[in-house]
């Protein structure tokens, strides 16, 4: 159904697109909301990703932007290969054009992308109940050994197969752990058009 038909007959229209967020191909004012989840830590030029989301906003619309910032996560019991998988992924990330400590910057690059009426909050994800952990361990337990960080860890020389299986075992005891405990912190900006 048309976005105009839907309007008139009181439905959303929600859908969900893959684009290239430095070029979305989407007419000017287009959306009521634009909203992007852990994305802007991955691209190349935020700011200008930014741009294209309050372009494709409606006036009166919002855009709202949450990313992690990978220096503030903290953790116990403290295991020295989730400090040296912390190194990892944020060279790699570097490395890729992206910045892992995106969420301290949020601010910054609505600013510069013209945003004038900005909120920024900051939120944070805890896991610690033996499901929670079971669940963040292994993801990142099995992302270490098969991901595209784990081929551009091994491509670029900053890891070798023999670490990366540390790291994902270092996963794998902190999971374990009855203590264990992870928090992971987030940036978080509601701007309005």
């Amino acid at each position: 159904m048309a976005r105009a038909e839907a309007r008139r007959r009181g439905r959303s229209d929600i859908g969900f697109s893959v684009a290239d967020a430095h070029a979305l191909p989407f007419p000017d004012d287009t959306f009521d909301v634009v909203h992007a989840h852990q994305v802007l830590q991955h691209v190349g030029d935020p700011v200008l990703a930014l741009r294209e989301m309050r372009r494709v906003c409606r006036p009166g619309g919002i855009v709202a932007v949450r990313d992690s910032d990978y220096a503030a996560f903290t953790w116990f019991p403290e295991i020295p290969e989730l400090d040296e998988w912390l190194d990892l992924y944020r060279r790699v990330a570097r490395a890729c054009g992206g910045e892992p400590d995106a969420g301290r910057r949020l601010l910054s690059w609505a600013h510069t992308a013209g945003f004038t009426d900005v909120s920024a909050t900051s939120s944070t994800w805890c896991f610690a109940t033996p499901e929670d952990r079971a669940w963040w361990g292994g993801m990142w337990a099995e992302r270490v050994l098969k991901s595209d960080m784990a081929r551009l860890a091994l491509a670029s020389g900053g890891a070798t197969e023999g670490d990366l299986r540390r790291l994902s075992e270092g996963w794998r005891a902190w999971a374990g752990e009855r203590d264990g405990w992870l928090s992971l912190l987030h940036g978080e900006l509601i701007c309005r058009v």
